[in-house]
């Protein structure tokens, strides 16, 4: 199944930043190239419902990545908190009673499941004693998820292609932890293990990548979504070949 999504919604942009006033910035200087932006706990709580409403106020989409995990009650009453506000995707931790508090209210809006965050790899689950392998955890994980109600999961780019071949087209991939071409030096600090190009993250079955960044970070932020998108496009076109 082919989803019909416009090259400028996907990607969507990390709006990671603690200013409100700098975040309104950066949708103004991207509307039009990009569509879709990601509103995180930092800016969140720094700027509340007017960055949300700024976005979306401009004929946006936005990603609200707030991964909520909490008992099954106030989960379905945050989802509630979310209605009306013209969000695209909200996403959520969780097992069996917090994905379908979380379902049960989703009125339209789309939920998707976080299975393993970016910043882990298998050291980490080692540690947390987890006995399996990250593959193997996302794709349980992201199988309840679906079968529950969610609309997608994210998940990185190492994994979207075992779980097209195991979950099929009908739901959504969201694939963070995206760098640009195989040097991750550009970025500082970097805090992401498991790590794709956008190109790759494509075509190994993802819909929408998440960068921040690559793009923030650009001397040529317009230039750099340029390149990123064409790579995009080559990425679909080798996956899904007319004809």
């Amino acid at each position: 199944m082919k989803k019909s999504i416009p090259l400028n919604e996907r990607i969507i942009f990390a709006l990671d930043f603690s200013d409100p006033q700098t975040a309104k910035e950066w949708v103004e200087k991207l509307d039009g190239n990009i569509k879709f932006f990601k509103v995180g706990l930092q800016l969140f709580l720094a700027g509340w419902w007017p960055v949300i409403d700024h976005i979306v106020e401009r004929g946006n989409k936005v990603m609200v990545d707030l991964k909520f995990f909490d008992i099954p009650e106030t989960v379905s009453l945050a989802v509630q908190q979310l209605a009306n506000r013209k969000i695209t995707f909200a996403t959520i931790h969780g097992n069996r009673p917090i994905i379908e508090a979380a379902v049960k209210h989703k009125n339209g809006l789309k939920i998707l499941a976080v299975t393993v965050l970016t910043s882990f790899d298998e050291s980490d689950m080692v540690e947390m004693g987890f006995t399996g392998n990250i593959d193997d955890l996302v794709l349980i994980r992201a199988r309840k998820a679906i079968a529950l109600g969610c609309d997608g999961v994210v998940s990185s780019a190492l994994e979207a292609s075992g779980l097209r071949d195991e979950l099929g087209q009908n739901f959504m991939i969201v694939t963070p932890g995206i760098r640009p071409g195989v040097n991750r030096d550009v970025i500082q600090n970097d805090d992401q293990k498991r790590v794709a190009t956008a190109k790759d993250a494509i075509r190994s079955g993802a819909d929408y990548v998440v960068i921040g960044r690559p793009i923030s970070t650009s001397d040529n932020p317009l230039e750099t979504i340029a390149t990123l998108q064409q790579e995009i496009q080559e990425a679909l076109e080798q996956r899904d070949p007319i004809g």
